[in-house]
């Protein structure tokens, strides 16, 4: 835990200074991940966290972590109301690239998000609820449920850009994992 606290703390001071010294939070035109001067906090943010579910790999193998980071994706790609192919085709190369996810066979990612994907596609309101009651399970263990909201921030900025849909659809999970937005700059 004390490694979780120590990377909490470094997100935290990451923020304080993006706040201090630029006050835009919506992202600009660096990549995700990027850690240089373009791109803003966001894009700094977006690497930290990416750097910080890297080092918990080893504890991110459980099913509820695999089943609500799989139902955070699919509400990242469907955050505006719709989701086309080539939107579904590069979140889905995004998943089976991310290290974390890694742990998981790529079958089992593909199923999860897409049923997801499809509740979403038919009928949003009731796909999101759906995809909500998936992402509470992992409030149970709250390292679990850090990382689905971390996953989805990173999948969620890996474009450079950071939608207002996406952050909203981020702060409700925020609400069903019982997390404060601002821990994780939202």
């Amino acid at each position: 835990m004390a490694l979780f606290d120590r990377l909490k703390d470094q997100a935290k001071n990451l923020q304080q200074q993006a706040q201090g010294g630029r006050g835009t939070t919506t992202g600009g035109a660096g990549r995700g991940g990027s850690h240089g001067a373009r791109g803003g906090s966001r894009a700094q943010l977006v690497g930290v966290l990416k750097t910080q579910l890297g080092s918990l790999k080893t504890e991110l193998k459980s099913g509820a972590y695999r089943d609500a980071s799989m139902a955070m994706c699919a509400l990242v790609a469907a955050a505006d109301g719709h989701v086309d192919a080539a939107e579904i085709q590069q979140m889905e190369s995004l998943i089976l690239g991310n290290d974390v996810l890694q742990n998981f066979p790529p079958e089992q990612l593909r199923t999860r998000f897409h049923k997801h994907v499809d509740q979403l596609t038919r009928n949003f309101p009731q796909g999101k609820a759906e995809a909500l009651q998936e992402i509470a399970k992992a409030a149970k263990k709250p390292t679990e449920a850090r990382a689905v909201i971390q996953t989805g921030i990173v999948i969620a900025g890996a474009d450079g850009h950071f939608s207002q849909a996406e952050q909203s659809i981020l702060r409700e999970a925020c609400a069903t994992l019982n997390l404060q937005p601002a821990e994780f700059q939202l």
